[in-house]
């Protein structure tokens, strides 16, 4: 199995994309943020001082899907035609889940994965106050379609 970032000399290089079909792709990531019980009922009840955290990492992580390709060297810059974000409220938790599409000639799973990324760490700055221990976990693409690789389905955790 070679690697599509490495030409053949090993030097990286972006992949050429400009043959491969447009077509509809999505990738679907997800990943958590544990912390105080005293630190996720401020941020329920709107109590956090820097403001509504669960609004301004949903729009943190909307614009860092759009900007993707300026934070990993090697990504395409693409067109997206949408961005959610779900930001859940769980026990001792906040799991964030993205689902980034386009219709082009590459995959999304690193918009995907961005996205949940920035708006996990922008959790972590507005309530940092209240916990600095919380803890950034469980990033992982959970599923993708489109293009040339086929569908791709993540197994649940044991």
């Amino acid at each position: 199995m070679s690697l599509t970032h490495l030409d053949d000399k090993g030097a990286a290089r972006m992949v050429d994309v400009g043959a491969k079909t447009a077509t509809a792709r999505e990738a679907i990531a997800e990943g958590v943020i544990t912390m105080s019980a005293k630190a996720l009922t401020a941020i329920a009840a709107g109590a956090v001082a820097k403001g509504d955290v669960l609004a301004v990492a949903r729009v943190a992580g909307i614009m860092a899907a759009k900007q993707t390709a300026a934070l990993i060297p090697l990504c395409h810059p693409l067109p997206l035609s949408g961005v959610t974000l779900d930001l859940a409220l769980e026990t001792g938790q906040i799991r964030v889940t993205a689902s980034v599409r386009t219709t082009h000639q590459t995959g999304v799973e690193m918009e995907a994965l961005t996205a949940v990324s920035v708006a996990l760490l922008t959790v972590y700055d507005m309530a940092k106050a209240l916990d600095r221990t919380m803890t950034i976990g469980g990033v992982r693409l959970l599923a993708k379609s489109g293009g040339r690789s086929g569908d791709f389905r993540a197994e649940t955790p044991a």
